[in-house]
């Protein structure tokens, strides 16, 4: 099955409330899709060691979703397959006193992956018309023009070769609440609990809407936007991993010419 349906149409307007955060694409329950990802994960390991010995290419991931949308389990089920030799993760928490002297990009730019690499962000330079926006930690006028310094910046990163895929982690304000209280309940999950997150929970319908704006305005063919349905996390990780395949195989990626006179060699 493909995954059309998660990826954001461009130059259109959507609405969060009609994507299903429980979609699973006609598939019943894990097991119906272990093999498909099992496949996911092997080619992603090829594409990615061709990447890295082809050097034209990088790829950036980017993870945004409400707390406990589940980036980190992505990261550990989907991104496993990348070797961590050609692979960084980043996360992006409260800038620090000296990321607050740049440019909100500043910090973001440092981290974007060399040709032959893989990078994924753990939340990254949306939250600046995001978590900015929605908690007023700058003016308006301020944020309104960061859309454009986005757009800006992704496309620079694209014609230097930095292939962009962006999932937006879809959970219900349900699953969300389930996954809240699985965090209270379970000793070996209460570090996972931040009180503060109920305050974000509290303003879920403005960030509903600051998400939305962020599609509307940042989903380009060069940096798309997906929405991955990801209340069942054995089908977020077949949407994601489908996408990165597809993204890396329309690549057309070649390893380089072996060095001349390698059938007059002789090990001994």
């Amino acid at each position: 099955m493909g995954i059309q349906e998660a990826l954001v149409p461009f130059g259109e307007r959507v609405k969060l409330a009609d994507y299903d955060a429980g979609y699973t694409g006609g598939y019943a329950k894990k097991s119906d899709v272990k093999a498909l990802v099992k496949a996911n994960l092997a080619r992603m390991a090829e594409l990615q060691e061709l990447m890295f010995a082809e050097g034209k290419h990088a790829l950036l991931i980017v993870l945004q979703a409400m707390d406990a949308g589940g980036k980190d389990s992505t990261i550990r089920r989907v991104m496993e397959a990348f070797n961590p030799q050609g692979c960084h993760v980043v996360g992006f928490s409260v800038p620090t006193e000296l990321e607050r002297g740049h440019d909100f990009l500043w910090r973001i730019h440092q981290h974007t992956p060399p040709l032959g690499h893989v990078a994924i962000f753990n939340r990254s330079h949306y939250e600046d018309v995001l978590i900015v926006r929605v908690n007023g930690l700058a003016p308006e006028e301020v944020w309104q023009e960061r859309y454009q310094h986005i757009n800006n910046f992704e496309r620079l990163l694209a014609d230097s070769g930095v292939t962009i895929l962006k999932f937006y982690l879809h959970i219900s304000k349900d699953e969300q609440k389930k996954r809240f209280q699985e965090r209270l309940d379970r000793k070996d999950k209460n570090w996972k609990f931040n009180p503060a997150d109920l305050e974000t929970r509290a303003q879920w319908d403005s960030y509903m809407a600051a998400f939305e704006d962020v599609f509307a305005r940042c989903n380009h063919p060069w940096a798309p936007w997906y929405i991955a349905p990801a209340n069942r996390k054995w089908y977020r990780n077949l949407v994601i991993s489908t996408a990165i395949v597809e993204a890396l195989e329309k690549l057309d990626m070649r390893y380089p010419p072996a060095p001349e006179g390698l059938e007059n060699i002789v090990i001994e």
